[in-house]
């Protein structure tokens, strides 16, 4: 049996932005503040209007139970402390309930962690930590304007560990201008010394805007290059399975039973609220047909409908992304979303093959019959199966993945 169907096929998940740094890492283009930063909050304003955005959510939310899944990520939740997380989950538990066995987890930046903070974390009730290492070479970390130190990350797991937590994740990122093939291969050995469940390795991307696009453009930096972005990627799922991991989605790997199950409601088109400043979230609302209560924008950005909405029901939400404007909607009475997109049935279909095609387990064949020509001539290729009524990628695939999903996505469209 494929571990793919041993994951819980949770249906509603929470996810909550946190949008804190102390400072900016220089690749990162995420909506997050440092200290005094322009359209910042204090953190005292921030939960005092999460809490509030929790209780809308649990009237205009339309769902048949309490979300399974909650993640807190950011920028750099651990800077609300162990007491600000505790009390974030118990005003998710007050206002939307938690289902049994529920997966909660937290993203953390190693040098905020303590074993103290771990201890308190397991006992508020998060069962998964999320820790962002990147690598184990402290010229690549410096590269990436991390202010941690090489060994904290695998400390901080440890840590971790220790406390009780059964799930850990390491998240990496490789392909960085100075990273050498010797410091990927270290930074892998102290990943495995750790007894984690979960890695996620992401190739790095210089994004428009951040300070790393700059010093590239500028020539301080070389560019990314696709080949060794490949060749590292096949170092990393070598070592992680020659480990006892497997991938279960183009980017992350675990142990069997250590999937992040949060992650999974959104690749297999599961429900989620998104909570806190720019998070957005993709739910069924309710509108009462007396009052018209539902979600209000803060602003005017409302899409049209697309094809097929009406027989979709399932809505976008995208809050403001500034903090101060976030608070003061809340503070205010109304809702901090400031985009409200209808999706039809082709936006949904089109996400799920996206999302859905990343995975190990794959897809349906009839989500892809519109496809046909362009997955045999992939099938063609080897880069992918098909296999007791389902089409998958094969390892080559992995490598290619976004080029194969475009084209898939547009033989639909032909």
């Amino acid at each position: 049996m494929d571990p793919m169907t041993s994951i819980p096929d949770d249906r509603y998940g929470l996810y909550i932005h946190v949008p804190f740094c102390s400072t900016r890492c220089g690749y990162c283009d995420f909506n997050t503040y440092t200290p005094g930063e322009s359209g910042s909050s204090s953190m005292s304003t921030y939960l005092n209007s999460l809490e509030a955005e929790l209780d809308l959510a649990a009237a205009d939310w339309d769902r048949t139970g309490p979300p399974s899944t909650v993640f807190l990520g950011g920028g750099t939740p651990s800077l609300l402390g162990a007491d600000g997380l505790a009390r974030v989950l118990a005003a998710v538990k007050r206002s939307l309930g938690l289902a049994p066995r529920a997966e909660v987890t937290t993203e953390s930046n190693p040098e905020s962690t303590s074993p103290e903070f771990f201890d308190t974390l397991l006992e508020a009730g998060y069962t998964r930590i999320s820790l962002g290492m990147q690598s184990a070479a402290g010229h690549v970390l410096k590269v990436l304007d991390r202010t941690h130190t090489p060994g904290r990350a695998t400390e901080a797991a440890r840590e971790a560990l220790a406390a009780g937590f059964e799930h850990v994740n390491l998240d990496l990122i490789y392909g960085t201008p100075t990273e050498t093939d010797d410091d990927l291969r270290l930074t892998l050995d102290q990943v495995l010394s750790t007894g984690v469940d979960h890695v996620s390795a992401y190739s790095l991307i210089v994004e428009d805007g951040t300070a790393m696009a700059r010093k590239v453009r500028k020539g301080l930096l070389p560019q990314p290059d696709e080949d060794v972005y490949a060749d590292r990627y096949e170092m990393i799922d070598s070592a992680l399975r020659a480990a006892g991991m497997q991938w279960y989605e183009v980017s992350n790997w675990s142990r069997p039973g250590g999937e992040c199950r949060h992650n999974m409601v959104y690749w297999r088109s599961g429900q989620w609220w998104g909570a806190g400043p720019g998070a957005h979230g993709c739910v069924r609302l309710v509108t009462d047909p007396v009052s018209g209560r539902g979600v209000t924008p803060v602003s005017d950005t409302v899409s049209p409908t697309s094809a097929g909405a009406a027989e979709s029901g399932v809505t976008r939400l995208v809050n403001a992304k500034l903090p101060r404007r976030y608070a003061e909607a809340i503070g205010r009475g109304a809702s901090p979303v400031t985009t409200v997109e209808p999706l039809g049935t082709d936006d949904l279909h089109t996400e799920r093959v996206m999302l859905g095609m990343r995975l190990r387990e794959g897809l349906p064949d009839e989500v892809l019959a519109a496809a046909g020509r362009a997955v045999d001539h992939h099938v063609g290729l080897g880069l992918l199966e098909r296999d007791n009524g389902r089409t998958r990628l094969t390892d080559r695939g992995r490598l290619l993945a976004d080029g194969i999903i475009t084209d898939i996505l547009l033989a639909e469209e032909a």
